[in-house]
């Protein structure tokens, strides 16, 4: 169970750190290419096209990377020895 809420935790935060760098690079696709800005052209680009890529390949690589940084903390848990109790 822990492993996948991390997962989706995972693919939550890949999805908004990736939907954030495909913005970044469409406004920079943009501007290095001179693309059109006749009726908001560059704007649908940036966020019908970047965006929901960086989204999809962020949230792809979050899910597994906590994926699998989760199944490695799984298999490395050390169970605890209860505490042994002091007779007085």
């Amino acid at each position: 169970m822990k492993i996948a809420l991390l997962v989706l935790l995972g693919l939550l935060l890949g999805a908004l750190g990736g939907a954030a760098l495909g913005i970044g690079a469409g406004l920079a696709w943009v501007e290095l290419f001179k693309t059109s800005n006749f009726e908001g052209y560059s704007g649908m680009l940036v966020f019908f096209t970047f965006m929901p890529l960086g989204a999809a390949i962020g949230g792809v690589g979050g899910a597994l990377l906590f994926g699998v940084i989760a199944i490695r903390d799984a298999e490395i848990a050390i169970e605890q020895e209860p505490a042994r109790r002091r007779d007085r």
